[in-house]
């Protein structure tokens, strides 16, 4: 059957792609479902306007995320404290002598060990270099941090 009717098609576009059954298809199998039910002209050219145009559609179609960098084989360490992986935790509540509210958190990659060393959230490079400094176990710089 042929369409005229601009609601009508309107509302089997909605029906073939958005509907909860049809988990907003992608422009192919749209097509493949509006296909089914009717026709009109130019119908190809609205169905890709529709999918093109469909909010939710275009969040979850993966071709038109971000593209991903190469694939690096990981450098797995040979010793202790060879790779380390530093990240601060913060917006913590003030400690009792209310001068830290953040931890910087270290990770030999080797062990698994943690280090946990009371910071504050605004802490500078240098601030941060000098605790590192003073309690890196045995002093030793590591080859890689991350």
């Amino acid at each position: 059957m042929a369409l005229t009717d601009i609601p009508l098609m309107n509302n089997i576009l909605h029906e073939c792609h958005d509907i909860i059954a049809a988990v907003h298809l992608s422009e192919d199998r749209t097509l493949e479902r509006v296909k089914t039910f009717s026709w009109w002209p130019n119908w190809k050219k609205d169905v890709a306007e529709y999918c093109q145009t469909c909010d939710t559609y275009q969040k979850l179609n993966k071709a038109t995320g971000k593209k991903f960098g190469m694939m690096i084989q990981i450098q797995e360490p040979k010793s202790p404290w060879e790779i380390v992986h530093m990240d601060w935790v913060t917006a913590l509540p003030p400690g009792r002598d209310r001068s830290c509210n953040a931890f910087l958190v270290l990770v030999d990659r080797y062990s698994k060990t943690p280090i946990f060393s009371p910071c504050h959230k605004d802490d500078t490079a240098m601030d941060t270099a000098t605790m590192i400094w003073n309690n890196w176990p045995h002093r030793l710089i590591p080859k890689h941090h991350k």
